[in-house]
């Protein structure tokens, strides 16, 4: 049996980082999770890019924090200077900071791994060990997310789950959460898409259909993506509808028909160019 979509939470997506908005870095992460939805049967509702701005990293999780969301926030909780995303979402919450202890205790491992391996050493008082401690102060509540490509653990609080910038790290921890937080919504929605490729008509006679549509089937949502005939291909529109799909199924032939009705061609004439 499949869930009414309004019931669903929605899931949005945080990426956090100056050297993304400066183009130093080219983001993977939001088409990675749509990905990674997508094979659960879920769908990815929003996205925004933030700097590494403390107030705005606030501003943004306050507001996250207030909505029923599902987020995963990438990017900023290293510890470094330019590592604000822990402090923040401390801030945003009106929560104080501490150390994990399961954290603590995974970032010891780390280091003693590395030690076995001859870089560094295990000697959790060391100055620098002291410091990477500091990547397992998490607000206080916050319940640890398992990395398992080198230990070093992102958080979770009130279903906001946060990760590195790294893929490597991030993508395991985006599939862990999906698989153990989120299982019971995986394809708890049943949806479909189609489309059809129209030519010989403008956009704007067929919008008025296209809000017809919306209002006969509310739960189908309808699109419409304009090409110019880019690299000499003819110039058409992909019209298409999404949504629960006997609903869509109706909606699709009705948009066909109104196609044909107001003149539109389902095949590109011969002498278009």
């Amino acid at each position: 049996m499949t869930t009414p979509v309004h019931s669903l939470p929605r899931i949005r997506m945080i990426i956090i980082g100056d050297e993304i908005l400066s183009g130093r870095r080219q983001d993977k992460h939001f088409s990675k999770l749509i990905e990674l939805l997508g094979q659960r049967g879920m769908q990815l509702s929003g996205a925004e890019f933030v700097s590494d701005d403390r107030a705005t990293i606030v501003a943004t999780l306050k507001r996250s924090f207030a909505m029923d969301d599902i987020v995963f926030c990438c990017g900023g909780i290293g510890a470094t200077p330019d590592d604000q995303t822990r402090q923040a979402a401390a801030e945003a919450l009106g929560l104080s900071l501490e150390l994990h202890p399961e954290a603590a205790r995974l970032i010891a491992e780390r280091c003693a791994d590395n030690e076995r391996n001859g870089q560094g050493s295990g000697d959790m008082s060391l100055p620098e060990n002291q410091q990477r401690l500091q990547m397992g102060v998490f607000p206080v509540g916050s319940e640890i997310v398992p990395n398992p490509y080198n230990k070093i653990p992102g958080f979770f609080i009130r279903n906001h789950t946060f990760m590195p910038g790294f893929p490597v790290m991030a993508w395991p921890m985006m599939e862990w959460t999906l698989d153990t937080r989120y299982a019971a919504l995986h394809h708890g929605v049943e949806r479909v898409e189609h489309s059809f490729i129209v030519f010989r008509m403008p956009e704007s006679r067929i919008t008025p259909a296209l809000e017809e549509l919306e209002k006969r089937w509310p739960g189908v949502k309808a699109f419409s993506l304009p090409s110019m005939g880019e690299a000499g291909g003819r110039a058409h529109i992909d019209l298409g509808v999404k949504g629960e799909p006997e609903a869509a199924a109706q909606a699709l032939e009705f948009l066909r028909q109104e196609v044909l009705r107001l003149g539109g061609r389902l095949n590109p004439p011969d002498n278009d160019h």
